[in-house]
């Protein structure tokens, strides 16, 4: 007799689990929310919305979300063991769903996640294929994948600020890709997002970081690297 097929299963040589919306995308998110933390996760209050809130036990995507923040990569086959090894870790997870929240793209998750005294939300969608799109963190709108090398600068919303830092990462030999700025009134911190085609040399990120009027810099390479 054939052994039974677990969801979590290898498809393809890119993904473990029964879609790439409900596995790939969602490890994905998990893996850049942890890389904006800029640590290994303590707590973590995990949150589907809409389908996924219907979905995410039965589709294997709450073992996902915990693989990502793990870090274990797409095609890790520990995924299916994922509350084994955050046991291990002494991960302390809780799961919420949502199952009717207009606004919000059918395949979104918010996480909150706490390490070392610091704290982050994070607002992700998986949009298929593996796609994701990060469209929230702490409050501030967001438009990024992942897939790029990406800048994370919280900067005094002062005259000339962005152009610098442009300027910076130009001087750098860096295209920028997008660049989404968002912040919460005039003159208050405002949050740049800036994706770029390669990544960022560590003497230029340190140079960004020891700007006065800049708060706080996170740089994400590409998270499938």
């Amino acid at each position: 007799m054939a052994e039974k097929s677990s969801v979590f299963d290898m498809i393809g040589p890119v993904m473990i689990g029964p879609s790439s919306s409900h596995t790939a995308g969602v490890v994905r998110i998990a893996r850049a929310a942890i890389r904006i933390l800029g640590a290994a996760p303590e707590e973590a209050i995990i949150t589907f919305y809409n389908s996924f809130a219907r979905t995410y036990e039965g589709h294997g995507s709450d073992r996902a979300i915990v693989a990502g923040l793990l870090d274990f990569k797409t095609d890790d086959k520990r995924i299916k063991e994922a509350f084994d090894h955050a046991k291990e870790r002494g991960l302390k997870y809780t799961f919420k769903s949502v199952g009717n929240a207009s606004t919000m793209h059918p395949n979104t998750i918010k996480l909150n996640l706490k390490a070392q005294g610091r704290e982050v939300e994070v607002v992700g969608q998986s949009r298929g294929g593996g796609v994701i799109q990060i469209v929230e963190v702490d409050g501030f709108t967001a438009s990024f994948s992942a897939n790029l090398h990406t800048l994370i600068i919280d900067a005094d919303d002062k005259t000339g600020s962005i152009a610098h830092i442009a300027s910076v990462i130009a001087h750098d030999d860096c295209n920028i890709a997008t660049m989404n700025v968002s912040r919460k009134g005039k003159n208050e911190l405002a949050r740049q997002f800036i994706e770029m085609d390669s990544g960022i040399k560590p003497i230029t990120l340190e140079y960004l970081k020891q700007l006065s009027w800049v708060k706080h810099v996170v740089y994400i390479p590409n998270i499938d690297l």
